[in-house]
């Protein structure tokens, strides 16, 4: 999770990285994202999302996507 004006190019930084956390488990894919006028409101949605601790509640989110 995270927030970026540019999704495409930190999904292949991700993907091309060779160092840090992201550098395991390629590739990555894209399942989720939102789009928000203010950064402040991304961050929002970021932390509640951080928050959910049931992985079928997330699953659900990324399937009516």
């Amino acid at each position: 999770m995270g927030s970026t004006g540019d999704v495409e190019g930190r999904l292949q930084r991700h993907n091309f990285s060779n160092k840090g956390f992201t550098s395991t488990g390629k590739p990555w894919e894209l399942k989720y994202y939102e789009t928000f006028d203010e950064k402040s409101d991304a961050m929002k949605c970021e932390t509640q999302l951080k928050k959910w601790k049931s992985r079928s509640a997330i699953l659900k989110l990324i399937e009516e996507f």
